[in-house]
């Protein structure tokens, strides 16, 4: 199962205390103070990578934890910096202050990054207190505590192409047939129990990246099925593919009935999700009657709909044109 979202509590390295020592030569009795620093403790860092997909590397982890620094040591020789903690978590991430909700990062690009705690400062050996009045201290720091935040990391996915529907509308049979993705492909209800990426690759130059989101059900936007966990998803979409079944056997709504559905329920989710560009598209034109459902969808979404078919390839290159367009910058 994909997992989008975890709570866990990040801890930085504790500094590592001061020494108090003195110096002890042949020719020395009388040395003075030789207690060296302790070493600063280690950050937490997260860092956004395209080669991490979810938080299954985090899950049953409760802590974050950076090392220590080392204690001083004798003859003024400073104790070894804590090293610091670098967590990958997914390109998409959003990293907040659990406690507060408050967004403390959004980690959108590959190698985007962000200290999330800091360690504490090395305690000073004896020999930094050393002066004309105090010539011999018998004392040092202790290392600082270091800082500590309950997180909660969400992950939205970053794709070119979103592709939504009901439930076996066709999505990640159109995903598989366009992309390198191996997405479940069964007769039953969220076939898809998490968002699947595929990528398009077209010449050397154009790379376009597709999000399969589970079906979507009527009050969707209310939680309903898989419902709102996964309509983030399709908000750091560019363009949505919204995929309509044609069944002639009656197990789907009919198609401007199907479409009316999820639009719905992108509205009440977010009007700004709700007014992505779309492109309506007709699967299983396989199946006997499939102009007149075209027909019906068109005229109810008021657009240009592709007719597809995964068994004969009917509709895939004209799609992927009319993608490739959209995607394309404007001057």
């Amino acid at each position: 199962m994909f997992q989008d979202e975890i709570r866990v509590t990040a801890r930085g390295g504790k500094g590592g205390d001061g020494m108090v020592c003195f110096f002890r030569e042949k020719f020395r009795p009388k040395g003075g103070p030789a207690g060296g620093d302790g070493g600063d403790g280690g950050d937490v860092i997260l860092v956004a990578s395209h080669d991490v997909h979810g938080f299954h590397g985090l899950r049953g982890r409760k802590w974050l934890k950076a090392a220590g620094g080392e204690p001083g040591g004798v003859a003024q020789m400073g104790g070894k910096d804590g090293e610091d903690l670098i967590v990958q978590v997914p390109v998409g991430t959003e990293v907040r202050d659990s406690g507060t909700g408050v967004l403390l990062k959004d980690l959108a690009e590959t190698g985007d990054h962000v200290t999330i705690v800091k360690g504490g400062k090395g305690g000073r050996g004896n020999a930094r207190f050393a002066n004309s009045q105090r010539q011999t201290p018998r004392f040092a720091e202790k290392g600082e505590e270091a800082e500590k935040r309950g997180l909660l990391l969400t992950v939205k996915l970053i794709a070119d192409v979103g592709l939504v529907g009901l439930p076996n509308a066709g999505k990640s049979t159109l995903l598989r047939s366009l992309s390198r993705s191996k997405t479940k492909i069964a007769g039953y209800q969220f076939t898809t129990l998490g968002p699947h990426l595929g990528v398009v690759e077209l010449g050397h130059s154009l790379r376009i990246t597709f999000a399969d989101l589970p079906g979507l059900i009527e009050g969707a936007h209310e939680g309903r099925g898989l419902g709102d966990k996964f309509l983030k998803h399709v908000e750091r979409t560019r363009i949505l593919v919204h995929v309509v079944a044609h069944d002639p056997t009656g197990g789907s709504p009919p198609p401007d009935e199907a479409w009316q559905t999820i639009r719905k329920e992108l509205s009440l989710y977010s009007e700004s999700l709700a007014a992505k560009p779309e492109f309506v598209v007709l699967s299983k034109c396989d199946l006997p009657g499939w102009e007149e459902s075209l027909n019906s969808l068109a005229k109810a979404s008021d657009a240009e709909v592709t007719a597809l078919s995964a068994v004969t390839g009917l509709g895939a290159d004209a799609l992927l044109r009319r993608i490739v367009r959209a995607l394309e910058p404007t001057e």
